[in-house]
């Protein structure tokens, strides 16, 4: 796939990832955790990294993030946002690359995980105190259900990708 197409489709999907984005922070979820998300924007990053690949997934995550900032929050968000993007999207590669065992699901979860553990990371941070980290458990627990959702997601994407590009009989890398 020569570069024009394979950048057309990463805005694609770059777009994708930021319509979820924006349609999650319009979402009222019921009151599990304060925080929790369903990170639906993550479908497209674990799809991405299965896909394309991890370099075009960082990309697709940073400038999802930017882009989120500039239409819908602040600086302060942007920090969470970009930081556990980033950590979750690393930390999904490594699962995809290392742990074969895992399916798509179990990535997500590990990648659903990183995510929180960053957030709360940031937090402590920002506020200078370590008993946000009494937080993570509960978080944690909530990602289980999170990843899964993502992964299964994930899953029925990046088929129907393989499938387009199958159909194009086009190389992806």
């Amino acid at each position: 796939m020569n570069k024009l197409r394979r950048y057309i489709f990463l805005a694609v999907l770059t777009a994708g990832a930021l319509i979820l984005s924006i349609l999650e922070g319009m979402m009222t979820l019921p009151y599990i955790a304060p925080g929790a998300k369903l990170g639906l924007s993550n479908i497209v990053a674990l799809s991405v990294i299965v896909v394309f690949g991890f370099k075009d997934a960082l990309l697709v995550v940073v400038i999802r993030c930017i882009l989120f900032m500039l239409v819908a929050t602040n600086p302060i968000t942007f920090t969470y946002s970009i930081v556990s993007g980033i950590v979750s999207t690393i930390v999904m590669s490594i699962g995809l690359k290392y742990a074969r065992k895992l399916s798509l699901i179990g990535i997500s979860v590990l990648g659903a995980m990183a995510h929180n553990a960053s957030q709360i990371s940031v937090a402590a941070i920002l506020f200078e105190t370590s008993n946000l980290y009494y937080y993570l458990p509960i978080l944690s627990f909530v990602s289980i259900f999170t990843g899964c959702f993502v992964g299964y997601a994930s899953i029925f994407v990046t088929n129907n990708l393989n499938k387009t590009f199958t159909r194009l009989g086009r190389e992806l890398k």
